[in-house]
């Protein structure tokens, strides 16, 4: 599927994106890769650059593939039933990324699922294990079973939209 490099702002709300429509979290290379669909993040600004804030939890098989990748991708605009699944079945025990149909398409050190409409390319920044000390308001627990989440934030360095 060939792709038009744009810039972050000419996108959709990131609210939308993210929480409305879900994402399919992508790290790895085309011969070793995960995907998991992620509603949890937000795009904005730190550090002087543009980025994506991602949250995975660590058992998560997308975990390995993050931690040795540079890189790590957030696509948009794929079939709910295809992002429902990869929300639901876990890469450590089956092929996912088959099961759902999807086909590696990569850019350089970036790899995402062949088909989606909008994607975001992202080179690691930082990680951070969430600490429930940090809590403000203890309704946030709730989301929570002891289970925390790690965030990631990645500079956004491409933005690819399907032609």
């Amino acid at each position: 599927m060939p792709y038009e490099l744009i810039d972050i702002r000419d996108t959709e709300n990131p609210v939308k994106l993210i929480a409305d429509g879900w994402a399919l979290l992508s790290a790895g290379a085309p011969g070793d890769w995960n995907t998991m669909t992620v509603s949890w993040g937000g795009i904005g600004e730190i550090w002087g650059f543009d980025a994506a804030f991602i949250f995975v939890r660590p058992q998560r098989h997308t975990m390995q593939h993050l931690d040795s990748s540079g890189y790590f991708t957030l696509a948009f605009g794929l079939p709910r039933e295809t992002m429902a699944l990869c929300g639901r079945v876990s890469g450590k025990d089956c092929d996912k990324t088959a099961q759902a149909g999807l086909t590696p398409y990569s850019e350089g050190a970036a790899v995402w699922p062949e088909g989606a409409k909008l994607v975001i390319v992202c080179r690691k920044a930082a990680k951070q294990a969430i600490d429930p000390a940090g809590f403000l308001d203890p309704g946030i627990e709730e989301n929570y079973d002891g289970d925390y989440h790690h965030m990631f934030v990645g500079e956004i360095v491409r933005v690819y939209r399907a032609l």
